[in-house]
C-alpha cells in the first residue's frame, strides 16, 4: 500500500509475529500503528478500512478518522510493493503498551497515518497471522460494538486471509460452546468469503447448532454464498428445520435469490408447512420477490388459500406493492 502522513519505519517481523507484536505493544506508550501483508482470499472484492467494501479501486484509509471511511483519491509512486497474489493489509493500532485496534484495507488503499508512527512488518506467514488474530477473537469484549472493540476487527481479518488456516480458525468459532454472537459472526464470513470450505461448514451448523437464533443467521450467511449448493441447503431448512422460526428466515432470504426453485419452495410452505405464522412468513418472502413473480402468487394465494389468515397476508402485501394487477384484483373482489 502507499503509507503516508506517517513517521515510516521497516522492519523485519522477530523470531516469530506474536512475540513482534507484543514487544512493540510493551513499548507503545503513545498511539502507532503496525502493519503487514498477507495474500487475500480470493474474490471479486478488496477489504477497505474495516470492511467498506468498494467496487472500484479503494480511496484512502484514514486511520485516525473517527469512524474510518473511504474517499476517492488517485495513486502515485512511493508504495510499499507487496509481492505475488492480490494481498490484504492488517494494521494493528498501538497505544498504552497494548492492542488498541485491529483494522484491514486492500493493497490498493492509500493509508493515511495521521501523522503517527509506523512501522511496516515484514516477512510476516499468514498462520502466525491467524493464530495472533485469534486470540484477540476469543476475547471477552468480543458482543461490544463500536470501532475500537478489536474482536470483530480481529475476526474480519482472518476472514479475508487466503491461508487455509483461516478456515480452521473460523470452524473454531462455530463450535457450539463458542458465544452466539461469535458463531453468527462467523457464519457469515464463511458465506462471505470463504467459498467451498465455509459452505462445509454452514451445511454443518445449518443442521447441528443447537440454536435456532444462530440456525436462522446461517440462512442468511447461505444468502451471500457464491457456492451453487448452498441453495439446496437453504431450502432443506426451509423444508425441514424443527424451528419456525428458522424456516420463515431460510423462506426470507430464498426469495432474495428469486429463481424458480425458490418461488417453488416458498409457495410450498405456503400450502403445506404446518405453522400458520411460517406460512404468513413465506407470503412475505412472495412479497420480495421480482412483482412479474411475486404479484401473480400473491393474487392466487389470496384467492385460493384455505387459511383465513393467509389469504389476510396476501391482501396485505398486495395492497403495499403499488402494482396495477393488484389493484385490479382489489376492484374484481370489491365489485363482486
Amino acid at each position: 500500500p502507499r503509507i503516508e502522513n506517517a513517521k515510516l519505519e521497516t522492519r523485519a517481523v522477530g523470531a516469530s509475529l506474536d512475540a513482534t507484536i507484543r514487544e512493540l505493544a510493551g513499548k507503545a506508550e503513545a498511539p502507532e500503528w503496525v502493519g503487514y501483508g498477507v495474500d487475500e482470499v480470493a474474490g471479486e472484492r478488496g477489504a477497505c478500512c474495516d470492511n467498506n467494501w468498494n467496487d472500484g479501486n479503494c480511496g484512502t484509509c484514514r486511520l485516525e478518522k473517527e469512524n474510518g471511511g473511504t474517499t476517492s483519491t488517485s495513486h502515485s509512486d512511493g508504495s510499499i510493493k507487496l509481492e505475488g497474489a492480490r494481498r490484504l493489509v492488517v494494521l494493528y493500532r498501538l497505544e498504552a503498551k497494548q492492542v488498541v485496534k485491529i483494522r484491514v484495507a486492500s493493497e490498493d488503499c492509500v493509508v493515511d497515518a495521521g501523522g503517527l508512527p509506523f512501522i511496516w512488518l515484514t516477512g510476516v506467514k499468514a498462520p502466525e497471522s491467524v493464530a495472533l488474530l485469534a486470540t484477540y477473537v476469543r476475547r471477552l469484549d468480543f458482543e461490544e460494538h463500536g470501532e475500537r472493540k478489536i474482536g470483530s476487527g480481529a475476526l474480519t481479518a482472518i476472514a479475508l486471509h487466503a491461508d487455509a488456516s483461516a478456515d480452521r480458525a473460523l470452524e473454531s468459532f462455530t463450535a457450539p460452546e463458542q458465544r452466539e454472537a461469535l458463531r453468527k459472526q462467523a457464519a457469515f464470513w464463511m458465506g462471505a468469503a470463504r467459498g467451498k470450505a465455509g459452505l462445509i461448514a454452514l451445511q454443518r451448523m445449518a443442521k447441528a447448532d443447537p440454536s435456532s437464533d444462530v440456525r436462522a443467521h446461517v440462512a442468511f450467511a447461505l444468502s451471500v454464498s457464491h457456492e451453487p449448493e448452498a441453495l439446496d441447503e437453504m431450502i432443506r431448512m426451509a423444508h425441514d428445520d424443527t424451528s419456525s422460526h428458522v424456516r420463515g428466515q431460510a423462506l426470507f432470504w430464498l426469495a432474495q435469490r428469486a429463481g424458480k426453485k425458490a418461488v417453488g419452495i416458498i409457495t410450498g410452505a405456503i400450502e403445506n408447512d404446518p405453522d400458520t405464522e411460517v406460512k404468513k412468513k413465506a407470503v412475505f418472502a412472495l412479497s420480495q420477490l421480482p412483482k412479474d413473480e411475486g404479484v401473480p402468487k400473491l393474487i392466487e394465494v389470496a384467492q385460493t388459500n384455505r387459511n383465513p389468515a393467509v389469504r389476510k397476508q396476501a391482501m396485505f402485501w398486495l395492497g403495499q406493492s403499488n402494482d396495477p394487477r393488484a389493484l385490479q384484483f382489489f376492484e374484481k373482489v370489491l365489485t363482486q
